[in-house]
């Protein structure tokens, strides 16, 4: 009998586990992403190709998703075309610099804020969320659409950031062995 304790007590301590870790995983998130970094060559190349199997896959389980989730394709379209918009500014923004060593770049830390940002209120928003349905205020799974828009404005904006700077990544190249 005791044992069967320990499954809820081991459950509960997972979900607080996780409730103090987020946070320090956003942070770490938002540490990583404006930092200055080096653009090797395959790096990018695979995050580019990574990223559009991604895409791939995300509008595959929004169109699946979509039989119980409002508009889900609609929400993971629009989050897309703002992602790439996004990701053409985040570009503009970024800073660039060219030494022997290799292309480094910078990218915008008040993009890179705002992006984990929204992520950050969109975790909190789907908790809420999930805590209004748990008290019975109606069905929250419809009107999960906006999880879609957030996963598409993240993923369109990694993928042409990564396109982006592959193009630069390149003229790099054929400028430095010119």
């Amino acid at each position: 009998m005791p044992l069967l304790l320990l499954i809820p007590l081991a459950l509960l301590a997972l979900v607080l586990l996780w409730a103090l870790l987020l946070p320090i995983g956003l942070i770490q998130r938002y540490r990583y992403g404006k930092a200055r970094r080096r653009a090797l060559p395959w790096v990018v190349h695979l995050a580019a190709a990574l990223s559009l199997l991604s895409l791939l896959i995300f509008f595959f389980s929004a169109w699946l998703v979509g039989h119980w989730i409002d508009d889900a394709p609609l929400y993971a379209g629009g989050g897309l075309l703002a992602g790439l918009l996004l990701g053409a500014l985040g570009l503009a923004l970024t800073r660039f610099e060219h030494e022997p060593k290799g292309l480094y770049y910078t990218p915008n830390r008040w993009l890179i804020l705002g992006l984990t940002l929204i992520v950050a209120a969109r975790i909190v928003y789907g908790l809420w969320q999930g805590a209004q349905g748990w008290s019975g205020h109606g069905a929250w799974l419809p009107r999960q659409g906006s999880l879609f828009a957030v996963g598409g404005l993240l993923l369109g904006y990694y993928q042409l950031y990564t396109l982006g700077l592959r193009r630069r990544l390149r003229r790099f190249a054929l400028t430095a062995n010119a």
